[in-house]
């Protein structure tokens, strides 16, 4: 087989072309290998397993809180999705009063000026929770409204004082983007930070410019392929919120079917490339984080030209 030799496209954040290559090579039997201490990684096959799996996860952690009489308070992702209609049945069917805990939304679409897109629009995170969550658990088991946060233009400047009001944040639950993002902090944002990362791991929410590869990404899953629909900024948590809970459980879904999947190469550099602030993912690596991989998201990275 000839050799190409190519630079990166200029868009991308991350330019170590040498990283890209060596962790492209590692297979699926490996992808859950590491020497690192703080990763702990699992390959979950089917997908009615992977969001059970999730969705008992979460419920283990409101179980345990409640039985240990204290809050529970979780960072939550609008991504993956499917884990929290299984989750509602479980409260339902187990009759778990969740009054005690609090959800903390990692994100929200704004427009051009930054405001964020209210719940009455059909592409808002806070309408796609209520209705995939919070709406299927029975009414009298639901947590206080009060209790449910999103990074609204109105709270986006006191979101981190809301939870250290709490006492703090017990598990940051999450997914990654096809960029290397946590919740919609982009890659992009690494080039404020000039290699600081004590500094880049302060950083809090704020309201951010989606990327290109964001952008098209939202549009590919959650906007029919129309990347004019999807809305240009967002407010977002930031690292310093990700890295500050007290536990990190992400999930990795990105599989189209048909042999597709966005995430097979990102999934491989953030866990086992660099730790980078182009790659905002790769700093789980530096907390204890779990981290479950659906299998086709872990199959090998080809090049498939059917």
């Amino acid at each position: 087989m000839s050799e190409f030799k190519y630079q990166l496209a200029r868009f991308i954040d991350f330019q170590d072309a040498e990283a890209c290559a060596r962790v492209r090579k590692i297979s699926k039997s490996d992808i859950a290998k590491t020497s690192n201490p703080n990763l702990s990684i699992a390959v979950i096959e089917e997908r009615k397993d992977f969001y059970t799996a999730f969705a008992n996860d979460l419920v283990d952690r409101i179980v345990l809180a409640k039985e240990e009489d204290r809050k529970f308070v979780a960072i939550v992702p609008l991504g993956p999705v499917p884990q929290y209609a299984i989750a509602a049945k479980i409260i339902n069917d187990r009759k778990i009063d969740l009054k005690h805990c609090y959800f903390f939304n990692m994100d929200e679409y704004a427009d051009q000026d930054g405001n964020t897109a209210p719940i009455t629009w059909e592409g808002s995170f806070q309408k796609a929770m209520h209705e995939q969550f919070h709406s299927k658990i029975d009414s009298a088991l639901r947590p206080d409204p009060t209790n449910l946060y999103f990074p609204t233009t109105d709270v986006i400047n006191s979101y981190n004082s809301r939870m250290e009001d709490l006492g703090g944040v017990d598990v940051c639950y999450g997914g990654i983007g096809w960029c290397g993002h946590i919740a919609f902090w982009e890659s992009d944002l690494g080039h404020e930070f000039k290699g600081d990362h004590e500094a880049y791991k302060k950083a809090g929410p704020r309201t951010v410019e989606l990327t290109p590869m964001t952008i098209m990404q939202n549009a590919l899953h959650s906007f029919g392929g129309d990347w004019s629909w999807v809305p240009p900024k967002a407010n977002t948590i930031g690292p310093a919120n990700i890295l500050g809970a007290r536990a990190r459980s992400f999930w990795l879904d990105g599989d189209l079917g048909g042999g597709t999947s966005w995430q097979r190469f990102i999934a491989r550099l953030v866990l086992h490339g660099p730790v980078s602030e182009f790659v905002p993912g790769s700093f789980l690596q530096t907390q204890p984080s779990d981290i479950h991989i659906l299998g086709g998201v872990a199959d090998e990275v080809k090049i498939n030209m059917a």
